[in-house]
This record gives C-alpha cells, sequence and structure tokens, in this order.
C-alpha cells in the first residue's frame, strides 16, 4: 500500500465534446491498466447511448498506477459528465479530487461548460493543469486557443500542456504534470471515518455499488457503516479499489478512492453527496450535501394502458440506477394511467424515454414537458404545481411565481443580434455583455426556466451555427402572469395537452397549437372543433371538417327537394354521430406543441 503523499486524484473539465473520454483512454493505456485486448474507444462510458451520443452521462472512477523516476503513484481519475443536467453530480466528484484536468479545444477555443466547471473547481481549491486538446487538427489554433486560457486562469503560458488524445501526443507530460502539480490528499487515517458518495451504480447481482472517496479515518472489510445523511447503518460486505474490474481491499484509508458492496437494494437510501461514518465511532457529515431537486417534469404514459404495470416495474429498476429520476403515478382522461416523472433537464428527460424504449422494450408517450410553479393562496398557503393539472382555479389564487435561471452564453460576435433578439423573445434579460477576445463574447442573462423548457437550445445553436454555447443555474423564483390554456376537442378538455404559459404569448400560442392540431388529427366521419381556452374564455378555434359521402350522387336532373331531403337525413346522421363520436388523438398531436414556433 503506498503511502499517502503517492496518491493522486484528479478528474477532468470540459465542455461536451472537447476529448475528455478519449484522453482518459490514452491515460489508461499508457499507464498499462489497460491491456490491448480490454481496449477500445471510449472505454469508461459503457452505456450504449453514452457512446452513440459521444457525451458521458455517469460519473466513472479508475485507478492507474504509474512510475516516475523509480516512485510508483497511485493516480485517482474520476470522469464526469459535462451536460449542465448533471452539474450536482460533476461537482461532487470535483470534491472529491486534489486536482483537475481542464481539457480545451484547440479548434474550438472556450465553451460556456468549461467556464462554469472550472469556477466550480476554483471553488474547491483544485490545482488546474490546462491543457490543449486536439493540436492535430488542421482547423486547430494553438496560439489564439493558449491566450485565451491564459486569460482565463492567470497562469503561465508554458504551463499550459499541448497534446492529442487522438494520436496519444502529451500523454507523458500530462501524467508528470498531474504527479508534480497535484497536491497529495490530506487527512488522518486515524480520525474518526469521513467519506464522500460521488457516484453509485446498480448492480443486479449484488444491489447498489457505492463510490467514495475517504477524506478521515480508514475503512476496513465488515465494518459497521453509517450513512450520516440517509440515518441507515449497513455492513461493509466488500471493499476494494477500481481498476477496469474491482480489486478488493482489506482497508481504504484517507486520500484514496474505493467501492463499497453491502447489498444495499434501494437507490433512495443512498444519495451522491452523503457521508460514510463508522457506527461505533461516528464523524462528521462533510459539507456540501443537497437533495438534487428536479427542473423538468413531464407526464409518461404507456401507448397500451395494460401495461401500466409492466412500466412501473421499468420505472423502478431505471431509478436504481438513476437516483435523480423522481416520479409518482398520475391519471389523465385522455391517456389513462401513466406517471408524473421529474427530471434534471431536457436532456436527461430525453435520456431516460430513450432508455425505458431500449433497457426496457416500452413505447410510452410523453406529454408536454413543464418546470415547476409556486402559487400563493388567497388564504395564505403556498403551493407547487408541477402539472398544469394541479394549477388552482384563479379565484382562489393571489399570486403565481415562476423559476428564474442566470444564463451565460459564449458565441462569435457576429450572431450578437440573433442570439440578443432571441433571449428578448424568450422574456429575458440582458445582464452583462463580455468581450473574451475580439470576436467571441460572453453573454449573462436572467430569464425564466419555462422559455428554455421547450426548443431554446435547438434554437440558439442553429442562429449560431453550433457556434454558441449554454450553460444556466436556478437563481430563484419570481412573480409572474401565468394562465394555464386549455385545449378542447368537441367541447371536452383534453387534459394532456393543457400548459401554463404566460398571459402575453397565451394568444399566440393558442392560435399555433390549433393549426397545428388541425393538421395532425386525422379527419372523422363528423365536424370536430379545436378550441384552445383560458378559463372559460375561448381565445381561438379551427374546425377539421367531416368526411362526407355523396348521398346525391343518384339524383340526376328533377326537383331540388328530393336533393334537399337526402342531405338533411345526413346532416341528422351526423349530428347523432358527433354525440357518441370520439376523437383519436395520435402521439403527434401531444409532441405538436413542442414544435411550436
Amino acid at each position: 500500500m503506498t503511502g499517502m503523499e503517492n496518491i493522486r486524484n484528479f478528474c477532468i473539465i470540459a465542455h461536451i465534446d472537447h476529448g475528455k473520454s478519449t484522453l482518459a483512454d490514452r491515460l489508461l493505456e499508457f499507464t498499462g491498466t489497460l491491456n490491448n485486448r480490454q481496449m477500445h474507444a471510449q472505454v469508461l462510458d459503457n452505456m450504449d447511448l453514452e457512446r452513440e451520443k459521444g457525451i458521458t452521462i455517469k460519473s466513472h472512477a479508475i485507478q492507474m498506477n504509474y512510475k516516475l523516476n523509480g516512485v510508483e503513484y497511485t493516480l485517482n481519475l474520476i470522469d464526469t459528465p459535462g451536460h449542465v443536467d448533471f452539474s450536482y453530480e460533476v461537482s461532487r466528484s470535483i470534491a472529491s479530487c486534489e486536482g483537475a484536468l481542464l481539457i480545451v479545444d484547440a479548434a474550438q477555443g472556450i465553451q460556456a461548460q468549461t467556464i462554469s466547471n472550472l469556477y466550480l473547481a476554483l471553488e474547491h481549491n483544485l490545482e488546474i493543469i490546462p491543457i490543449l486538446n486536439k493540436i492535430d487538427l488542421p482547423a486547430a489554433m494553438p496560439e489564439e486557443v493558449t491566450d485565451q486560457i491564459v486569460d482565463l486562469i492567470g497562469c503561465e503560458r508554458e504551463s499550459v500542456i499541448r497534446a492529442s488524445a487522438k494520436e496519444g501526443k502529451g500523454i507523458a507530460e500530462i501524467l508528470e504534470a498531474v504527479i508534480k502539480r497535484v497536491p497529495a490528499p490530506k487527512g488522518d487515517p486515524k480520525a474518526p471515518l469521513q467519506a464522500m458518495i460521488f457516484d453509485l451504480v446498480f448492480n443486479s447481482f449484488r444491489g447498489i455499488e457505492v463510490y467514495y472517496r475517504v477524506f478521515n479515518g480508514t475503512m476496513r472489510k465488515n465494518d459497521q457503516l453509517r450513512f450520516i445523511n440517509a440515518q441507515k447503518d449497513y455492513g461493509a460486505d466488500e471493499i476494494g479499489v477500481l481498476k477496469l474490474d474491482k480489486h478488493p481491499r482489506q482497508e481504504i484509508s484517507a486520500g484514496n478512492v474505493g467501492y463499497l458492496i453491502s447489498g444495499i437494494k434501494v437507490a433512495k437510501e443512498v444519495k451522491v453527496g452523503d457521508t460514510i461514518t463508522l457506527v461505533s465511532n461516528p464523524g462528521e457529515a462533510l459539507q456540501g450535501f443537497e437533495d438534487v431537486k428536479p427542473m423538468v417534469f413531464a407526464g409518461i404514459y404507456p401507448v397500451d394502458t395494460i401495461e401500466f404495470e409492466e412500466l412501473r416495474g421499468s420505472m423502478e429498476k431505471l431509478q436504481l440506477n438513476d437516483a435523480s429520476l423522481v416520479w409518482e403515478p398520475e391519471t389523465s382522461a385522455a391517456l389513462g394511467f401513466g406517471f408524473r416523472c421529474g427530471f434534471l433537464g431536457m436532456l436527461h428527460m430525453e435520456i431516460i424515454q430513450e432508455r425505458l424504449e431500449r433497457e426496457f422494450n416500452m413505447t410510452v408517450i410523453t406529454t408536454v414537458p413543464s418546470v415547476q410553479f409556486k402559487a400563493m393562496l388567497t388564504n395564505g398557503k403556498m403551493i407547487e404545481i408541477n402539472a398544469p393539472a394541479e394549477m388552482p382555479d384563479p379565484t382562489t389564487m393571489d399570486y403565481i411565481e415562476e423559476p428564474y435561471i442566470a444564463a451565460q452564453i459564449i458565441s462569435k460576435s457576429e450572431f450578437i443580434g440573433a442570439i440578443i433578439g432571441l433571449c428578448m423573445d424568450k422574456r429575458g434579460i440582458i445582464k452583462n455583455q463580455v468581450y473574451l477576445t475580439a470576436d467571441r463574447v460572453e453573454l449573462a442573462f436572467e430569464m425564466p426556466l419555462s422559455e428554455i423548457v421547450f426548443d431554446f437550445f435547438d434554437k440558439l445553436k442553429s442562429i449560431s451555427k453550433g457556434y454558441a454555447s449554454l450553460d444556466y443555474q436556478l437563481i430563484g423564483f419570481r412573480e409572474s402572469d401565468m394562465v394555464k390554456l386549455d385545449v378542447m376537442l368537441n367541447g371536452d378538455k383534453v387534459d394532456a395537452l393543457s400548459a401554463i404559459v404566460h398571459r402575453g404569448k397565451s394568444y399566440d400560442w393558442g392560435r399555433k397549437l390549433c393549426e397545428k392540431l388541425k393538421e395532425l388529427i386525422p379527419r372523422q366521419m363528423f365536424e370536430i372543433a379545436i378550441q384552445a381556452a383560458i378559463g372559460q374564455k375561448i381565445i381561438s378555434r379551427e374546425t377539421i371538417s367531416a368526411i362526407r359521402k355523396n348521398v346525391i350522387a343518384k339524383c340526376y336532373g328533377g326537383d331540388i327537394s328530393r336533393k334537399r331531403k337526402l342531405l338533411e337525413k345526413q346532416k341528422k346522421g351526423k349530428k347523432r354521430m358527433r354525440q357518441v363520436g370520439n376523437v383519436e388523438i395520435p402521439q403527434e398531436a401531444f409532441m405538436a406543441v413542442l414544435k411550436i414556433d
């Protein structure tokens, strides 16, 4: 067992697609942690989805051994997701390290998430090692991007390491920098145990595996452990370190990173950021723990109602893997039984939906996503609204508050006008504008989260030709004039299509929604009226005309009254049909709301 002075804990922070998973591959290869047989691209991204989308969804940890000048060092690499939806997980991974490799793509320069993750690392006083990646690309601008890095961190130009993870250039320099620049972990192996959980993985045979970093004390096999925030006790059945597989150990002491298996079956009992200590000699809880709060809510319903129990089983299994997914059963008049789910953001929602379809073969209908509003009732009670159906009667409501975010957008300066236009359109308030270089600018906005939920990111990418990058944090709730917009088909409300929108946009929204539904709902034998309403007031209407058979085809010439009689008879039939007929709504119609410009 190497002493604590020979351990280095570090993570990799970067914007999406700046090459951190590829760099991790190279480090594992270079240190001989993996042999050629085990090697494949993005070895740490072990979910199919992560590979396809080219993003990291879960954090991973892996231990490498490396000799420098005859001394053997233990390097713990904690890989983090780069996407803004998973920022709490990133913050816990960062808190478990002493150093961070800051990777910047030499062709793209600094992006929004590079900056936000960098600030997170600086808050935890990590030693930052700047790396310029992808210098082999023809579009690389090493000199300019190095200037950007120097401006951002205020480091020496010489300390920026130039590398190409794809070609394996600069890997030895990176490992040497980790050993020389990153401080060894501090901590007292004899103090009461304090270990922080930074990730959980579900294993169908052995329950939940907990990954943690020990700050003080020593964890031994078969100890009785207590999870402080969850108030649960478990026995340490197996502990050890993580290479590509698990390597059991008898003890893991301060400064090191390890895993623990103790037969935990319920994901809710273990939370990222919790502190593990001993039952016999408890330590204090480490700071920074918080329950992850969902930001976006949507209903998930089985296409076939008899699959409801199967969907429930799938959701429970998914929650074992992903404790940040929150759900509860709900019913809808239009869609039957289903679940109201809370997600960290739109990407998280997309991934859950995709995993339900892939891993569990469930075909589901997802309703319009909404954010959480708070309503102050006239009797002085504050209630939370997660779905349009929960919106109280306007007469019992004093005011309603919606969540606001602070958004940073980094883009080329030629797109400023279009971006400001888009944000103003989404009720944003511009707060600041800073030129990072001559042609890169950082814009700061405050805007309602509900406006970002739909297709803000897609539009931002298209107006900036893919150059703009976005990062945001929640800054609290503000009073706002929100109304519930209902959609009615032949006078019946379709609860799955209703939405909570700002009053100023409601007329426009209602009109576009009706037009969209007119295109998507198939014609029936009777007329269908599509109406959008706020309370009792109809604000828009479209009519889908009936499919008609030509009943007067057999009349040729002669008196009009005979034709009239046949048409009247048809009209009566249509009227009766309209009373008994119901309108089938295709899946596309539920997603139509997302496509509204």
